[in-house]
């Protein structure tokens, strides 16, 4: 409830305005003398002030208001102030109207003018504070952006923008986080970013692909084997978590270790402890762990193959990168880095790259440049550079035959077109209900449906299906 502070001589026009006020649903306080009036500014959150502009008797200059009027505006330079007098000084309401006052009335106020007069300007002073709230937040963020290291990472698109600011406010933290997003999206990039801007920066930063090492062979890749302990470890050597010690150990695909791996790393996690394979030495390390998945642990651990006390450990924080379909804003910024300064895109080009689904993300977009790099034949990309096979060259590839044969085929499709319509509707809806099930991770819903990812993603365009 706004709060309204009413400053007046008369007992009595305090008593009217306060009533009418409290009526109308605002909280009011009321004072009467200057002195007393300054003091509630400061003890209170005031959104509004109704002043009278003479306090002593038989004054009718004027000149006690203006100084109480000019004693706001020091304190608070964007308080609103109605000014209500029984005296019309006109060169002085001028005055004060352009040092900032709000409103100018005359005694006896008419009720409905004041109350459509405080309520407009209560919420010009509410909106006029959120932005101020909102410009100093921005300037916060753009400066801490400024002396970030972003490590290279190109984007443009709001939703890139949301997770490295999340990234950064992470960074300053020792909190353990998890990355969840597709391949290819860029998590390891979030990972440097949030170690190349935390209070270990100039420590260690190691990084593990758990889904790129053999499973027999992940705990000796994380905790070391001694020599002996299996065959072929002639000798012990330094694993990935004491060689992190002190700084930032990065597990991506955290979602590929066993559970026997799981078990050791919770204990990591839990105490800093741990003993090498084939040692029954217990040895401890500060490690700060960032994890990354592309799959859906939350299901995993209704399969009985992810740890729920783990996935709790690791997921203190969550950071949820969007796919590079997701933000199409970062396609030709990216484009652009990647091909360099010697070529150019042509609009139509532009707008293959823009509709075209990258479903491999940033990771097939920069191979896609690296291939139009070598294979263009002038400075000036077009789609078949990337690779990309626009709809308009697929007709003009087909031999008349194949003309004729599609228009057949097109004139018996809409000879059961009930049949067909009643299919797509079905075949629809087993779409996004797998799309639900499996969380928008398309690899999951794809092995669900038998089909292949690009097999996939033709049928959601067809549908018009928004992952």
């Amino acid at each position: 409830m706004d709060t309204i502070l009413i400053v007046d001589d008369n007992q009595a026009v305090c008593d009217a305005l306060s009533l009418m006020l409290e009526l109308n649903g605002y909280q009011t306080l009321t004072c009467l003398s200057p002195e007393v009036a300054l003091e509630l500014v400061q003890l209170h959150d005031v959104a509004l002030v109704v002043q009278d502009m003479n306090f002593t008797q038989d004054t009718t200059s004027g000149e006690e208001g203006k100084r109480l009027f000019y004693a706001f505006r020091q304190q608070q330079p964007d308080l609103p102030i109605i000014l209500l007098t029984a005296w019309t000084q006109l060169e002085l309401a001028v005055e004060l109207v352009k040092e900032g006052a709000a409103d100018y009335m005359g005694k006896p106020w008419d009720d409905a003018k004041l109350l459509n007069s405080i309520s407009n300007l209560i919420s010009l002073h509410r909106l006029s504070k959120q932005n101020a709230q909102l410009s100093r937040v921005e300037t916060q963020r753009m400066a801490a952006i400024k002396d970030a290291d972003l490590c290279g990472m190109i984007f443009n698109s709001g939703a890139m923008q949301r997770c490295v600011d999340l990234a950064l406010q992470i960074a300053k933290s020792d909190v353990s986080v998890l990355i969840t997003g597709p391949n290819g999206a860029g998590k390891d990039k979030l990972a440097d970013i949030i170690h190349a801007n935390s209070p270990l920066k100039n420590r260690p930063l190691i990084k593990v692909n758990i889904g790129a090492l053999p499973i027999d062979l992940l705990e000796a890749e994380l905790f070391v084997a001694e020599a002996g302990a299996f065959t072929g470890a002639t000798k012990a050597r330094i694993g990935r978590f004491e060689a992190a010690d002190g700084g930032t150990l990065f597990l991506d695909e955290i979602g590929n270790l066993p559970l026997s791996g799981q078990v050791k790393l919770l204990r990591v996690l839990q105490t800093g402890e741990f003993e090498r394979l084939g040692s029954h030495q217990t040895r401890s390390v500060n490690v700060r762990v960032i994890s990354a998945t592309n799959a859906d642990l939350a299901e995993d651990i209704q399969a009985g193959t992810f740890r729920e006390d783990l996935f709790y450990r690791l997921n203190v924080i969550e950071l949820a990168l969007p796919s590079l379909n997701e933000r199409k804003d970062d396609i030709l910024p990216l484009v652009e880095h990647f091909i360099g300064a010697d070529f150019t895109l042509p609009k139509q080009t532009q707008q293959a790259l823009l509709s075209h689904p990258w479903p491999g993300n940033v990771r097939e977009l920069e191979n896609a440049c690296k291939r139009a790099a070598i294979l263009a034949q002038s400075a000036e990309l077009t789609s078949s550079d990337f690779g990309l096979v626009t709809e308009q060259a697929l007709v003009a590839a087909q031999t008349p035959i194949e003309r004729t044969s599609e228009h057949q085929a097109s004139s018996q499709s809409r000879a059961s077109v009930n049949e067909d319509s009643e299919s797509a509707v079905d075949e629809k809806a087993e779409i996004v209900a797998a799309l639900e099930r499996h969380q928008g991770v398309i690899a999951r819903v794809a092995k669900s449906l038998g089909l292949s990812r690009q097999a996939l993603y033709r049928r959601m365009q067809k549908y018009q299906i928004d992952k």
